[in-house]
């Protein structure tokens, strides 16, 4: 230990508890990294989806919808108030439940896709729903 480190002992505990994370933090970044994730493997399954004129257009809209939900949830990370915070994180609720409209879309019109790749992104979409949902009702 150094003379600093003895004379100064809360300086030592300060450096300590920047590396250890809270559970809200982690928890956030959890939730970025589920939403990243999600609209990586939507993009990944679009690309098996087969082509045609309605395919193209659920397509882009699942496609948009998934990548703006996480989008949007990173951008509440740096909202400038309460209310800006929550905004986002509504738009993020919306545009994942219109992923999730998508999904269901293609379960019940497309039958040349994956199933359990098609069922795992429902229920993400659907979990996913379901903790914007909570964070909108608990920040309100």
């Amino acid at each position: 230990m150094t003379d600093g480190a003895k004379a100064y002992p809360e300086a030592r505990r300060k450096t300590k508890d920047k590396s250890k994370k809270t559970k809200v933090e982690e928890k956030k970044n959890d939730l970025c990294d589920r939403l990243f994730e999600f609209a990586v493997r939507v993009i990944e399954f679009l690309k098996t989806l087969p082509y045609s004129p309605e395919n193209k257009t659920i397509r882009t809209q699942l496609s948009k919808s998934a990548c703006s939900s996480g989008a949007n949830y990173e951008e509440a990370q740096s909202g400038s108030s309460k209310a800006d915070f929550t905004n986002k994180v509504r738009i993020s609720l919306r545009e994942m439940r219109e992923s999730n409209y998508w999904l269901r879309i293609i379960k019940r019109t497309v039958k040349e896709v994956n199933g359990s790749d098609l069922d795992y992104l429902i229920k993400e979409s659907g979990e996913l729903k379901s903790i914007l949902g909570s964070i909108v009702q608990k920040t309100r």
